[in-house]
């Protein structure tokens, strides 16, 4: 059973994450009209695998696609998908990561923390794999959905951030979507030229609370290294048998880069669990695979490094 990636044109929160708007706009440094949401047809998704943890429960939006910031993005996501983006057999190292985008859980950041991400790992000779995860409803036309965020961010500026611990208590929907897509990848794990003991997971600012939230449910979901890009660094219970762990943040990022310290990177090394710590001096909020002047572009190239290190990227004889 083989996939290929499909192709897409080359463009460009929980209530925590007030601010996502003006974080993306510093992230990216798109113009004022680049900042502007406008609705798009679903695009083609023809290796999709619709994941078994079937339509989010009371939801009566459909799922829809905007661009903005010259990406595409989606949201009302009722049903979750996994799509994989397989590296080509003579270079595939039998590592293979599910990708997590961020969007506050209430978009997803298809392209540019997604699709691209994936691409750039298989050229690694990663097995990567997009998941479109199931997200809180908004207003299904856009002005409604504009007016749902800024009424969002108006109302939680001034909100002290729940710690993650506490925030993920919140997201039994998504944790099952991300152990569905465990549970798949293992299941073909001989086709897709998968090793069983080497799936990993990455996410990115809400992507990267899923994975946190993954990593602590443990179980048949448990990745066995984990990438956290622009997420909370707020200190957490890391269990004694925790992956390795990759981070990175931007001393700029106006979300989650604060004087409070680093608690997941102490809670880590307490926990004495590999971790590696990325903290760039300037890239805002979702760079994610935008090429841009500022070190934060660095951190897939560190990443990839990273994994090497861990004897990820080796294969098996």
């Amino acid at each position: 059973m083989k996939f290929k990636s499909f192709e897409t044109p080359r463009r460009g929160p929980v209530a925590f994450l007030a601010g996502l708007g003006l974080a993306l706009v510093l992230a990216t440094g798109v113009r004022a009209q680049d900042d502007k949401m406008v609705p798009i047809a679903i695009p083609a998704q023809p290796n999709a695998i619709q994941l078994n943890t079937g339509p989010l429960p009371g939801a009566t939006s459909p799922e829809s696609w905007h661009s903005q910031y010259k990406s595409v993005f989606a949201r009302n996501v009722t049903v979750a998908t996994l799509t994989p983006f397989l590296p080509d057999p003579a270079k595939a190292t039998g590592a293979a990561v599910i990708v997590a985008p961020g969007g506050g859980f209430r978009t997803l950041s298809m392209e540019n923390e997604g699709w691209d991400v994936a691409k750039a790992l298989a050229d690694k000779g990663v097995a990567a794999f997009v998941l479109k995860y199931r997200l809180n409803q908004t207003p299904p036309d856009m002005p409604g959905f504009e007016r749902s965020m800024k009424e969002m961010f108006s109302a939680t500026a001034a909100r002290p951030r729940p710690d993650p611990q506490t925030a993920i208590a919140g997201l039994a929907p998504q944790i099952a979507d991300a152990r569905a897509a465990f549970v798949l990848v293992r299941q073909h794990s001989a086709d897709w030229r998968v090793d069983p003991d080497r799936i990993g997971m990455v996410g990115f600012s809400a992507g990267a609370m899923l994975t946190l939230a993954t990593t602590l449910a443990g179980d048949d979901a448990k990745p066995a290294f984990i990438g956290l890009i622009y997420g909370p660094l707020s200190p957490l219970t890391v269990p004694a048998d925790a992956p390795p762990a990759f981070v990175a943040l931007a001393a700029d990022d106006p979300l989650f880069a604060t004087t409070s310290g680093f608690g997941l990177i102490d809670s880590w090394r307490a926990a004495k669990r590999p971790v590696e710590f990325h903290f760039y001096e300037r890239g805002g909020h979702g760079f994610g695979m935008y090429q841009k002047s500022t070190t934060s572009t660095g951190w897939f190239d560190a990443y990839v490094r990273w994994l090497t290190m861990h004897g990820m990227l080796k294969p098996k004889a």
